[in-house]
């Protein structure tokens, strides 16, 4: 089960759920900063102790927290951009984690906000956040999205009772195989109403170096990082989607002055947002049905 308090004899990252403590003490951090480009007044209560020790003890990760608030700076953006001005009915965050969108953001109270993840992190979400009331209509399913069947007839049931869906899955691609991606990709874009679906994705480049500085605490916890495609967005493709927009979390870090003077400069570097390869490269981006008309 999820527990925020840190054990002296349990490994650092005890299993896949923990990521989402040591993520939110950054959303945490950059909260209490005067210069905070947003606000989440949720994230030290969910982070708890756990979070502040793995994000402390993960040395790699943590020079490089600008990365997950340039993530979600970036994910705030296209979902205000989606929902408000575009008319998005419902929201889906598959494996939602310790996310607090529909109580932090200002979402229209029509919106349906679905939080899909494994039952103990949102017993442990709903207990901390027993006080707080969301934006909007909020629905948490308790589901496993590594089962197939179930995570199918999930996406039929909630497709159709809306019009127009937006898919949010902030930090899970990562955790796939390319086969593992490539199918829930291909799930996702049957429901007709699931128009819209913002992700992350990192290079093989990225990848390799994501791998050495933070797979082995990964990998003992049973999470090893693994999805970085060669083609960029253009892998969804042939399972159903295709690129509207990308942003680079690089680029978007060096605007909001959260980088170093030495990565300040990389981010003058002209990137790709098609094809990737050796070089680091990660960008959120905004995925349309490939037969929406966009």
């Amino acid at each position: 089960m999820l527990h925020p308090d840190a054990g002296k004899d349990e490994a650092l990252i005890r299993n896949i759920s923990d990521t989402a403590l040591w993520v939110a003490y950054y959303r945490a951090q950059e909260s209490e900063r005067p210069d905070a480009v947003f606000r989440d007044p949720f994230a030290r209560a969910l982070a708890g102790d756990r979070g502040r020790e793995i994000a402390e003890r993960l040395s790699f990760a943590q020079r490089h927290d600008w990365a997950y608030v340039a993530r979600t700076y970036l994910i705030d953006e296209f979902v205000h951009e989606q929902v408000v001005p575009r008319g998005i009915d419902q929201v889906v965050n598959l494996a939602a984690g310790l996310d607090t969108r529909p109580y932090r953001m200002r979402l229209p109270e029509r919106v349906n906000w679905v939080e899909v993840d494994l039952p103990e992190i949102l017993d442990y979400k709903q207990q901390v956040l027993k006080n707080a009331k969301p934006t909007c209509h909020l629905e948490q399913i308790r589901l496993d999205l590594s089962d197939v069947a179930a995570r199918r007839e999930l996406f039929a049931r909630l497709g159709s009772r809306a019009q127009k869906v937006l898919v949010l899955t902030e930090g899970l691609l990562i955790y796939l195989t390319a086969e593992e991606a490539g199918a829930l990709a291909a799930d996702l874009a049957q429901p007709p109403s699931f128009r819209r679906w913002i992700i992350d994705l990192a290079s093989p480049g990225l990848l390799r170096m994501l791998q050495r500085g933070m797979n082995p605490q990964l990998s003992a916890a049973g999470a090893p990082l693994k999805f970085g495609p060669e083609e960029g967005p253009g892998f969804f493709e042939r399972h159903g989607w295709e690129a509207l927009e990308v942003r680079s979390i690089l680029q978007t870090a060096a605007r909001l002055g959260r980088l170093s003077f030495w990565m300040r400069l990389a981010a003058l570097w002209p990137e790709s947002k098609g094809r990737q390869g050796s070089r680091p490269w990660s960008g959120i981006c905004l995925m349309s049905r490939s037969d929406s008309g966009n």
